[in-house]
């Protein structure tokens, strides 16, 4: 059952930490499970989530660390020394230990890497800081279990045991030959069911799906994803075996691209938090604001070249906005579904089939509408039959264009190597608010003949 975190508990802990009751508190938090004293944490005065971290065993507060706010840990990581801190990663896995380490200074890091006390997993750290961190090098953790293709079963389980005591959670088996080049994965149902002197050579699984160390973290996901994979191994140029990913890994992934795929629908150039400083704000928000100022004024300038027309036809003037919010709608709409399939690398056919698909789809959702708006413009709002027509066609070929757009841009962006969110955000509602409303005014210059 959740735990959750009330006012009355956060006030509980405020007053022992104020009391520097520390058994009552250690008492309290017992039976919490790591991620929600984390939670609490988050929401404590700094001072006292320093106080509440230092109390606790570092193999809690190691899980702890990385489960807080950005913020919250960067304040409790600044009042920690070189030592206590190395402490810290002595209790983690090296993937996790090198993402908390790349948020230190450089003089920082050389200290608290001189601090562990396990030389292998400061060695190992150290190798892992060389990847970019959105690659999976980057990613991946040393702590593997790996056997050699030449050994038997008795020999198998004697290194496991060795080796799994440095592991957290054994996912995968993964066969290596002499030179440690991946060879396959061993099932553990083989190993325990099979004689004692059967080599592993005999019962392994030669095929296993790997990625290479400069792997796209978003390319590692989609493999991951498509296999149902809970771990995946890492392999360098010459396929020797250097890393494991696992899912907890990658679900990290997966939330920060759909959070950036998210704050570019929005306009946001950048990954920004709620809480962040007005001036990181405002540089994440003001050059998509600004396109969209600069498109707006050219459907402004275009508007203002019909201006007689809307002398003599004032009603047109009302079904700007109207024609304006559905290209809009159908564009983003078309878009969406064009950057979730390129995501999820799922889109097939040529673009031309694609186009024709979009194409047919909006004209008959904009025909159905446009009859609607026909009765509605001429029975609600008196108008004639042939401005209701003018209205409705207008209706029509706007919101055609629009999915044309929405479609066309994102996989044209793509092709050239650019994040396709881009497309579904202010880029895709301003251009299709100016051909939206000079498809418009075009129409009704033809139909009504001004």
């Amino acid at each position: 059952m959740e735990f959750k975190i009330s006012k009355e508990f956060i006030t509980e802990i405020e007053s022992l930490i104020s009391a520097k009751n520390e058994q009552a508190i250690l008492q309290l938090l017992e039976d919490i499970h790591f991620a929600d004293i984390a939670e609490l944490m988050n929401e404590l005065k700094s001072v006292d989530a320093g106080y509440l971290f230092k109390l606790l065993d570092s193999e809690i507060s190691s899980e702890i660390l990385l489960e807080l706010d950005d913020e919250v840990r960067e304040k409790i990581l600044s009042e920690l020394s070189a030592k206590e801190i190395a402490e810290e990663l002595d209790e983690m896995d090296t993937d996790d230990a090198v993402d908390i380490i790349a948020e230190l200074s450089e003089e920082m890091k050389d200290e608290v890497i001189s601090e562990l006390e396990d030389f292998e997993h400061a060695k190992d750290i150290v190798e892992l800081l060389r990847y970019d961190e959105d690659t999976a090098g980057g990613l991946m953790a040393k702590e593997y279990i790996q056997v050699n293709e030449n050994w038997n079963v008795l020999t198998c389980i004697q290194e496991i045991r060795k080796q799994a005591e440095n592991v957290s959670r054994v996912h995968s088996i993964y066969v290596v030959d002499d030179e440690e080049r991946l060879k396959g994965r061993l099932s553990l149902k083989d190993l325990i069911t099979s004689s004692t002197t059967t080599k592993v050579l005999d019962i392994y699984i030669p095929k296993v799906d790997s990625v290479k160390v400069d792997t796209e973290d978003t390319e590692v996901a989609r493999i991951m994803q498509k296999y149902d994979l809970e771990a995946i191994p890492v392999v360098d140029e010459t396929n020797r075996l250097v890393g494991r990913i696992t899912i907890d890994d990658i679900v990290d992934v997966i939330k920060e691209e759909a959070d950036r795929d998210y704050q570019m629908a929005a306009g946001i150039s950048q990954d920004v938090e709620a809480d962040d400083s007005i001036w990181e704000l405002t540089k994440a928000r003001l050059p998509w604001l600004m396109l969209a100022l600069i498109g707006s004024f050219v459907a402004v300038s275009v508007s203002q070249t019909f201006s007689d027309a809307m002398e003599e036809y004032k009603i047109l003037f009302f079904f700007t906005p109207l024609i304006a919010a559905m290209a809009g709608n159908v564009g983003v709409q078309s878009s969406a579904i064009i950057v979730q399939g390129i995501a999820n690398n799922s889109l097939t056919g040529s673009l031309f089939k694609r186009l024709t698909k979009e194409m047919l789809l909006s004209l008959f959702n904009s025909t159905i509408l446009a009859v609607i708006l026909l009765f509605g413009t001429h029975f609600l709002m008196e108008t004639t039959y042939e401005m209701s027509f003018t209205i409705g066609t207008a209706l029509v070929m706007v919101m055609v264009i629009a999915s044309l757009i929405g479609t066309f841009v994102p996989i044209l962006l793509n092709k050239y190597g650019i994040d396709p969110a881009i497309a579904t955000g202010p880029f895709i509602t301003t251009s299709n608010d100016i051909f939206g409303i000079f498809i418009y005014f075009s129409i009704a210059k033809i139909i009504l003949g001004f």
